[in-house]
């Protein structure tokens, strides 16, 4: 995330992976039916779902199917009682099959499933085993289901036929067919279907384990809802049994599923797709294809009658599973409780010696080993630090010692795309595995210097590409509020890990709707500031310009107490120099905290936000009306808006911002494991969905990144006018009007509001307004003018007080306190590789990464700009100002023959009074470094001073200025 960059990219919110990517590949392990259907399989192998059901289907057959949800019948339930279940250990065996090596245990009900696809057809089979490990009879109730569409209209799936001949789903039915229609069909089974149809095999009416009826299959009453006949839960079909199991009893249910292509291409008619599917579903359920099971095995299935089977005699069939882990309940060697603690409850309690940052950083520690791994963990964190207790240890000698401050002592977790310079920083990738950064990003030091812990780095999307999901090599993301549901992307481990109680803030970035999106599925608050209020030094790219680094937070006054520590001037970002951050921020955030901010303001609303779209719940438009009618009787005033917002040209060429931004971090980090961005584009540690094949990175020149930022300027002046030609404060977006989508689907997250922050570079604030009719966390976004941070962070605040409740994560309950017990450390491991390749990819005209070649001569050429020119100056004594820089080379020149002769001129100002005057010389390394004492008569009582840095050029690079630091000299 590079303060230097392009505007070729702004096309889209959730900023996508390298367009070059040649052809569709696979992270996970993946089976082809015979006509031609790839099933992606949600297994053990990266990223580590590991639930069984199936992430995506060629042709979206199905956009996720065969996922697993059982409730128990016992007065204490489970917490994962009626999520989707997960943690099988399903390992491919490299044929066609996946079995689990680890069952699960559901309140005494221990779960396995096995998976088998048929190659030479079109079919998958799962069979599901529940064996009472308990000494009384067991209720349970199991649901198997999952997405067959999306959308309204021609994208939402029906019923189209079933073994009953109607569309009317009964217990008479042994299968049932799903298709998306076109608007052409003239019957449900005359097609053509937009995309593939698909079937489920339910077994043999009548039996022990016949169906029992449908339900949508999502974690709000999965067993006591009721399809509807349209809307987008009509697309969520859960498939419900009810059976009681008697101790020591083991029983097993098969379904299949069978899918067909789409019906949009010449070579396959209307209505074929959909006949062969039906053809497939129908003799699978008079003869279940069951060959390969032990006699053991099929005589514990309840849903099929099995001719021929003689089951007298037979034993119970012994697993070939390592059964769960006997755990006791999971303990706190910490005193302190944290769960739902804000920053500032947390500072209170330690100043008021009611806790201390050790306990609190245990509390964490144990809720993250409790919470975050094992077969249920969300898989928030990639590294935990292994000092993270020492470092609480100095924070408490500290305050001890007298220090003080907002985050003395608060544990933060942080993005792993932040260079830390005691952990590595992985980007989410293997690719940067084991990288260490050699220094702390400016805002990691910052909170370093402010007393904060980092308590570890959080997990999030692989080189934060998708605003769905957050999945790397070491798991994807789960929602610590819905934990069926995807935490969203690509900031989702740092979003997850606040909401989970595993921190009492994080830090995440945002190139499309990366903070804004976690924010809101954590029930929690973030700002994208305005291009330049906080620096992007030190922190991985995905889009140059366009990313932004800052703070997830529990509420508006914590938020406000650490933007009072991240944002500001850092004179090795040249967003925040150019922009004068320090000028333009509050100097106290907290001072923005007004409850009656909102009265009399006029907020804007775009026509069609707060209606029910097409994946929306109307419960969550319903809770947005209520709040806006609740702002218009505390004084609001709505305007609705009219016109549009009109983008600029894109750049000529539309040169690569996404490369760019790789450039401008190899140039910055001198321990860059890699020498040139096509190495890390093209690697074959990324994975494999987000690798390109065609890494044919291209440097910007400095005409084009000036272009970009010209563009950026001119985008904020046309989003400027519109809210003046609409006599707006600011405008007011809703943010999630879904649910959040399970997990294990590779096509949906929710749909959100359209707030163009990230396009444009302009604040939006981000405040939890409580939950919907389904437990879902809502929130609602204020977006204003460039440099109107401030004033939304007031609004926010405002918005907080009127509408917002704290939304705990119910299904991680607080943990027992155990002082006896013995502290667990967290480990964190990668999920294993998968054992089948990507599907081949397109041969690459750039095989092997090319590096251009350096310019032998700078002199030859007509001086340019450098790519940056640094500066920091830091205090040796109570006068003694050691200012030290580097000038960053654009491609093409050594540092022998750039810098060579080249001028530095460092002026220390008290107020418009020059105090000093120094040259210094560039060094071979390009680097300077200048030192002055101060008279203390020269200063006239001046507590602060100003040092002005100024490169004066040479032969090969224009002058150019670092801008100002001010420097206490008290």
């Amino acid at each position: 995330m590079s303060s230097r960059t392009s505007l070729g990219a702004l096309a889209a919110l959730t900023v996508a992976a390298a367009a070059a990517v040649a052809a569709p590949a696979h992270a996970i392990n993946y089976i082809q039916a015979a006509n031609g259907i790839t099933w992606d399989v949600n297994d053990a192998a990266m990223p580590g779902l590991d639930t069984g059901s199936i992430r995506a289907t060629t042709d979206s057959a199905v956009l996720s199917v065969a996922g697993l949800r059982v409730s128990v019948d016992q007065p204490a339930k489970h917490r994962m009682d009626g999520e989707l279940l997960r943690g099988f250990g399903l390992t491919f065996d490299g044929v066609d099959a996946f079995t689990t090596t680890k069952a699960v245990d559901l309140g005494g009900i221990e779960i396995r499933r096995q998976v088998r696809f048929e190659r030479t057809a079109t079919w998958g089979r799962w069979l599901d085993s529940f064996k009472n490990t308990t000494s009384s009879p067991r209720a349970i109730k199991v649901t198997f289901g999952g997405i067959f569409g999306q959308n309204n209209g021609e994208n939402q799936s029906e019923i189209v036929d079933s073994s009953t001949g109607d569309t009317a789903v009964t217990a008479a039915d042994s299968w049932v067919e799903h298709a998306t229609p076109t608007a052409a069909a003239t019957s449900p089974t005359s097609g053509p279907s937009q995309n593939g149809p698909s079937a489920i095999v339910l077994g043999t009416p009548g039996t022990r384990g016949a169906l029992t009826r449908t339900g949508i299959f999502s974690s709000h009453n999965p067993f006591g809802s009721t399809l509807p006949a349209d809307g987008f839960d009509a697309n969520l079909r859960g498939y419900i049994r009810t059976l009681t199991l008697q101790p020591g009893e083991t029983v097993s249910l098969v379904h299949f599923v069978v899918v067909g292509r789409n019906e949009r291409d010449a070579a396959r008619p209307a209505g074929t797709q959909i006949a062969a599917v039906r053809t497939a579903a129908a003799a699978l359920a008079s003869a279940p294809v069951l060959d390969d099971l032990s006699v053991g095995q099929k005589c514990t299935i309840v849903n099929f009658q099995v001719a021929g089977l003689d089951c007298s005699t037979v034993t119970a069939p012994q697993p070939e599973h390592d059964s769960p882990t006997v755990r006791e309940t999971p303990v706190t060697t910490s005193p302190y409780d944290v769960v739902g603690k804000t920053l500032t409850q947390l500072q209170a309690d330690m100043a008021s010696g009611k806790t201390t940052s050790q306990q609190i950083v245990r509390a964490y520690l144990d809720r993250i080993a409790a919470y975050d791994t094992g077969q249920f963990g969300l898989h928030s964190f990639i590294k935990v630090a292994d000092d993270a207790m020492a470092q609480a240890k100095a924070a408490d000698e500290a305050r001890a010692a007298g220090k003080t401050g907002d985050l003395l002592g608060i544990p933060v977790a942080v993005k792993d795309l932040y260079d830390t310079k005691d952990m590595p920083m992985t980007h989410g990738s293997l690719v940067f595995e084991g990288y260490r950064p050699q220094k702390d990003a400016f805002q990691v030091a910052r909170m370093r210097e402010a007393g904060a812990i980092i308590i570890g780095k959080t997990n999030m999307s692989e080189f934060a590409n998708s605003g769905r999901h957050s999945e790397s090599p070491w798991g994807q993301v789960w929602n610590a509020i819905q934990p069926s549901s995807t935490s969203q992307g690509s900031s989702g481990g740092s979003g997850a890990s606040v909401a989970a109680s595993f921190a009492a803030f994080s830090m995440g970035s945002q190139t499309g709707v990366s903070l804004y999106a976690p924010s809101a599925a954590g029930g929690l608050v973030s700002l994208r500031g305005t291009d330049g209020l906080s620096s992007g030094a030190g922190v991985a790219p995905l889009t140059f310009l366009q990313d932004y680094a800052g703070p997830i937070a529990r509420t508006v006054t914590d938020l406000a107490k650490i933007l009072n520590v991240t944002t500001g001037t850092d004179p090795e970002d040249v967003g925040t120099v150019q922009a004068d951050a320090d000028a333009k921020r509050p100097k106290d955030w907290t001072t923005m905290l007004k409850a009656d901010a909102l009265k009399g303001a006029k907020i804007g609303l775009v026509p069609g936000q707060f209606t029910t779209p097409s994946y929306g719940t109307q419960g969550s438009i319903d809770r947005y009306n209520a709040i806006i009618a609740q702002l218009k009787t505390a004084g609001v005033e709505f305007v609705d808006m009219t016109g549009s917002v009109a983008a600029p040209p894109n750049l000529p060429g539309n040169p690569n911002l996404g490369h760019e931004g790789w450039f401008e971090w190899i140039r910055t980090h001198p321990n860059s494991p890699y020498a040139h961005p096509n190495e890390i584009i093209a690697s074959p540690k990324k994975l494999p969905y987000n690798r390109s094949t065609t890494a044919n990175a291209i440097d910007m020149t400095d005409a084009q990144v000036q272009a970009a930022r010209d563009r950026r300027t001119a985008y904020k002046e046309e989003w400027a006018k519109y809210l003046n030609a609409n006599g707006v404060d600011a405008v007011l977006y809703p943010g999630n009007t879904s649910d959040f989508s399970d997990n294990d689907t590779a096509a949906l997250g929710a749909s959100f509001g359209s707030p163009p922050t990230s396009n444009i570079g302009i604040p939006g604030m981000v405040v939890p307004v409580g939950l919907n009719d389904h437990g879902h966390p809502l929130s609602m976004q204020f977006v204003g003018r460039a440099w109107d941070d401030a004033k939304m962070v007031s609004f926010g605040y405002a918005l907080e007080q009127l509408a917002s409740t704290p939304i705990e994560a119910k299904k991680l309950p607080r943990l027992p306190y155990d002082a006896t017990a013995t502290p667990v450390d967290v480990e964190i491991e990668k999920a294993p590789e998968p054992t089948t390749q990507a599907p081949a990819p397109v041969p690459s005209t750039n095989t092997v990464p090319t590096v251009p070649a350096t310019v032998s001569s700078a002199a030859t050429k007509a001086p340019v700009l450098a790519r940056r020119f640094s500066a920091r100056t830091t205090r040796l004594g109570k006068r003694t100002l050691r200012t030290t820089g580097t000038v960053l080379l654009p491609s093409g020149l050594t540092r022998a023959s750039a810098c060579g002769g080249g001028k530095v001129q460092v002026t220390v100002k008290a107020g418009k009074r020059t105090l000093s005057t120094r040259t210094a010389t560039l060094g071979a390394k390009c680097t300077f470094t200048s030192r002055v004492t101060l008279r203390a008569a020269s200063l006239r009582g001046a507590s602060r001073v100003t040092v002005q840095v100024r490169f004066l050029g040479s032969a090969a690079l224009k002058p150019e200025s670092a801008g100002a630091t001010r420097v206490s000299v008290r």
